[in-house]
């Protein structure tokens, strides 16, 4: 299992702008509730397996919809790989299998901060100091699989920086303003 904490920037009309927080998650949130039809935009919110959302604080239900999900063709049924080569991270997704339900998708990098403590100014947290953990920091596209084996490799110096100290690839089908079910996803640290 790879969880992500991805802050978003909807609350910031309240008078403190999370400093964690990115547009860009806001919108993918956004897109999420999109496909699968419901109005269903809050914090703390899962998405489970890129198809279904529970209250992020909720652990059993966080357990019980990665079992769930786990169960729906082609979920997380693509092996993804990254390894770190000199000054680049290697990246490969194996092909598709008879059994692999879905043969396309996008393949996403996220540059990750394993804990950011934040003190918090406004809100019902205020005054409080709250640890995010696995922190995307940045999220790029690095390119398409169509169910052939797939190889990338991305410099260091575009996922590092002062703070991250992982990296996550993702391969998901859909795409950023449609996003589908996760096929594969791989975790290496940096360090």
């Amino acid at each position: 299992m790879i969880a992500l904490s991805m802050p978003i920037d909807y609350w910031d009309y309240l008078g403190w702008k999370d400093t964690l927080a990115d547009a860009r998650f806001s919108a993918r949130q956004r897109a999420y509730s999109r496909m699968r039809g419901d109005r269903e935009v809050y914090t703390p919110q899962a998405v489970v397996n890129g198809e279904v959302h529970v209250i992020g604080s909720d652990r059993e239900a966080i357990e019980t919809a990665i079992e769930n999900t786990g169960r729906g063709p082609g979920v997380m049924s693509v092996p993804v790989s990254m390894a770190i080569d000199g000054r680049e991270l290697s990246v490969s997704v194996a092909a598709a299998d008879e059994h692999t339900a879905r043969k396309r998708g996008e393949v996403w990098i996220c540059s990750i901060s394993h804990a950011v403590p934040i003190s918090i100014g406004r809100g019902e947290n205020r005054g409080r100091e709250l640890t995010y953990y696995n922190v995307v920091r940045n999220l790029t596209k690095i390119g398409d699989w169509n169910g052939a084996p797939g190889h990338w490799t991305v410099p260091l110096d575009n996922i590092a920086r002062e703070g991250i100290d992982g990296a996550v690839v993702y391969v998901q089908d859909g795409n950023r303003d449609r996003p589908g079910p996760m096929l594969g996803a791989a975790y290496t640290s940096l360090h």
